[in-house]
């Protein structure tokens, strides 16, 4: 399809209504009001895959990956696969030297379609089902990261002579990374890992160091997601390397690896705080030296398990809209023709972006507006405190960048509305990843 190519460095959209820093590193504005990413233009590939339409940025989504693993070279860099999976993403983390890791069977069921290597895929979960682990163990997963005690007994059960599982154990390090409370993971009281305080995560090496058919392969933790400041995951190394001295006391050996889970936070407005990658690298390489140091262990190998970091700014949602109505209060109430079923994350946890009209330029100057969904609840606003031109109407495209995480991965059929289609951009080429789903989709699992 026509494309516009990028030539020499990308530039960067900026202005009030763009927002620096927060679209894929190859978008780039034109002068008649379109937006192109990866050298196409957002309102051609509006006329040919239709709207809601996902887009990614492939080499947004490689360079972020390749930045990961220059600022952990000595470690291991998992792309935590529920932020955003299909074969082909898959694909692009085994050929950037990524691991993958996993929550169910039907995610390591694409990375087997992707061909995405056993041995580099970690499992997770904190309820898996015997089908999960059955498949884990049948793919050969590298490791199987444990979050309860009943998990332990079923996977001993579940080794056979000639496969004997790696484990990591889950804690829970009594951390808050001081992020919303639906995505807060570290403190005591809520439902993933192994209390450290408790002593349950004590006990769990145990049991599992008490299995001859299981190993253990290392300590895990999360502590979130949309995490901003680096001194929270100072403080869970810190605690984690405590824990690996005290097994060590224990049992002889310290586990050799420890992964310290995720969630580093992007900016999803101009101005939003996020994690330099190299930076938080060097502050975990330093608290984990000097902790073990202190407590006298060797230094750990160490897994980091970035998601939302590598793919959130490398997708930008295009909505076309339906209609618009004047608000009491002054503003333009704008509604488009996806919502809460394609980005259900306003809803859930407030998040806020930044929206802009494209292809075309606006007139009337620029007025508040709430861009809203086409479902059933008062909700399902997409961007509330938007600034769109004053004469936008049905019809007009507008685009919502950081929308790669979380998107996809987390859309629903909520009244019936098809899922949209996710494409790839990439040097001027446009790649269709996921299809738009049917009508026939929806109606083929409905067998009653």
């Amino acid at each position: 399809m026509a494309a516009t190519r990028e030539r020499g460095p990308a530039p960067v959209l900026d202005g009030a209504r763009a927002g620096r820093g927060v679209w894929p590193a190859t978008a780039h504005p034109h002068a008649d009001g379109d937006v192109s990413v990866g050298g196409v233009r957002l309102t051609a590939l509006a006329e040919r895959f239709g709207t809601p339409l996902h887009v990614v940025d492939e080499d947004d989504v490689r360079r972020r990956c390749r930045a990961f693993r220059s600022a952990f070279h000595d470690g291991e860099v998992a792309y935590a696969g529920k932020a955003f999976l299909c074969r082909a993403m898959a694909r692009w983390a085994a050929e950037e030297g990524l691991s993958l890791d996993v929550c169910s069977a039907g995610e390591l069921a694409v990375a087997r379609a992707a061909g995405f290597p056993g041995e580099r895929t970690l499992m997770h979960g904190n309820a898996k089902t015997p089908e999960d682990l059955r498949a884990a163990l049948g793919h050969g997963v590298g490791r199987i990261v444990v979050d309860s005690f009943h998990e332990i007994t079923r996977l001993a059960a579940l080794a056979s002579e000639g496969a004997r599982p790696r484990l990591m154990v889950r804690v829970t390090p009594g951390v808050d990374g001081r992020t919303h409370a639906a995505v807060t993971t570290g403190t005591d009281g809520q439902k993933f890992g192994f209390s450290l305080a408790s002593g349950a995560a004590t006990e769990a090496v145990r049991r599992v160091l008490g299995q001859r058919g299981l190993a253990l392969a290392g300590l895990h933790c999360h502590i979130g997601s949309q995490i901003t400041d680096p001194a929270a995951y100072e403080e869970a190394a810190r605690r984690m390397v405590g824990l690996l001295a005290a097994v060590r006391a224990e049992h002889g050996a310290a586990p050799p690896q420890l992964d310290l889970g995720g969630g580093f936070g992007v900016a999803y407005r101009p101005g939003d705080p996020e994690l330099d990658p190299a930076a938080v690298a060097e502050r975990l390489r330093r608290a984990v030296r000097a902790a073990c140091a202190e407590h006298r262990v060797p230094v750990p190998r160490l897994t980091v398990e970035p998601g939302r970091a590598i793919v959130a700014r490398a997708g930008t949602t295009v909505y076309r809209v339906v209609s618009v109505k004047h608000g009491v209060a002054g503003g333009l109430l704008v509604a488009v023709d996806g919502g809460m079923s394609d980005n259900p994350r306003p809803g859930l946890y407030g998040a806020r972006y930044t929206v802009r009209l494209v292809g075309r330029r606006g007139a009337g100057g620029d007025r508040a507006a709430t861009v809203v969904g086409r479902h059933c609840e008062a909700g399902d606003v997409l961007v509330r405190d938007a600034r769109l031109p004053a004469d936008v109407r049905p019809g007009d495209l507008l685009a919502v960048p950081c929308t790669g995480a979380y998107h996809h991965a987390m859309a629903s059929n909520y009244n019936l509305v098809r899922r949209p289609p996710v494409v790839a951009v990439r040097r001027g080429r446009a790649r269709l990843l996921v299809r738009r789903e049917t009508v026939h989709d929806l109606l083929a699992r409905d067998v009653g």
